[in-house]
């Protein structure tokens, strides 16, 4: 049997494991990685629809690509009391999500010798349960982070002369960023990006992109250097990782992502380049920073929870992962 073979039975044992006991061993230690999504009733006429002045819960929301979700809950009655059934209308690509390799459809230009036509990507009903699990090879620059933050008394500005995480920066991830861990890339594993970034996730400000998480797209990322560089290696050593996951809006940095106008051009540089090839991503992670105070990261095994249902190009997602203590 092979070593990614025997990975991923361990792996999958352990996880059978620690959902059976609700605990870890003793010598293992279970993370979530994972923010809550809240949820809202449905605004009435309208069952699709949230109705903001109805929260369950805490009514605190994040930046997000989709409208907040909307869960709308019915009884079954029984003569000993009733089951609370709810309907969740939730975006793919909303809070804490997968996105697989059929989220982005490349037009001819940006079609690349070493990426697979549309047609060959999976989507979340064709990802195998070897897809969603990985040994965890991590990439922890929150420190760099904190310093462009610390010049700003750690708020972030979205002006790059006050805070710069532009892709000249050295508070994004950088292509020597990914030559630090090359020795450790492989079929299968899941490159952790630790921004330190997930603090700013929720802001209830209503206006996409103006708060401190997206922050006018001037937040860490993975560069276009360090996208490039991911590439070569694996063309090098004819290998494929899993997935990049990162406690950002969408892995690429700010700069990356927003391209070069107000119409996308030239933007999101890791999904055009890395989704061609099947890198799948995990966005909007939580609590990374776990996975960097283990000590060895290598030792831990992440888990991607993601739905299972046809022609999806990705979906909300609970994040663990099961590290040796």
């Amino acid at each position: 049997m092979s070593i990614k073979k025997l990975l991923i039975a361990a792996a999958s044992a352990a996880a059978v494991t620690a959902a059976a006991a609700s605990t870890s061993s003793a010598d293992q230690i279970v993370l979530d990685l994972t923010h809550p999504i809240p949820t809202f009733a449905p605004t009435e006429g309208d069952p699709t629809t949230p109705d903001m002045s109805q929260p369950w819960g805490d009514p605190t929301i994040f930046p997000s690509f989709g409208a907040p979700a909307v869960l709308a809950i019915s009884q079954f009655p029984t003569n000993q009391g009733h089951f609370d059934l709810g309907q969740l209308i939730i975006s793919e690509h909303h809070g804490p999500h997968l996105d697989a390799a059929s989220h982005f459809v490349n037009n001819d230009a940006s079609m690349e010798d070493g990426g697979m036509p549309a047609s060959e990507r999976a989507s979340t009903d064709e990802l195998g349960a070897s897809d969603l699990i990985g040994r965890v090879v991590l990439i922890d620059i929150s420190g760099r982070v904190q310093s462009e933050l610390d010049k700003n008394g750690g708020v972030p500005s979205p002006d790059t002369s006050v805070t710069n995480f532009s892709n000249d920066s050295n508070a994004v991830v950088t292509a020597a960023d990914i030559d630090a861990v090359a020795d450790q890339l492989d079929d299968g594993v899941w490159l952790v990006l630790n921004l330190g970034w997930s603090r700013f996730y929720f802001d209830p400000n209503p206006d996409f992109g103006t708060g401190p998480y997206i922050n006018g797209f001037n937040h860490p990322g993975i560069s276009k250097a360090a996208v490039d560089r991911l590439i070569e290696i694996m063309e090098e050593r004819g290998i494929r990782i899993g997935g990049i996951i990162a406690d950002n809006i969408g892995i690429d940095s700010g700069d990356s992502a927003i391209g070069d106008d107000d119409q996308w051009t030239n933007s999101w540089h890791a999904h055009v380049r890395l989704l061609q090839r099947g890198v799948m991503f995990v966005e909007n992670a939580a609590n990374l920073d776990q996975i960097a105070s283990v000590g060895d990261a290598s030792a831990c095994t992440l888990i991607v929870g993601a739905p299972k249902h046809v022609r999806g190009t990705g979906g909300p997602s609970r994040i663990l992962a099961i590290c040796d203590s």
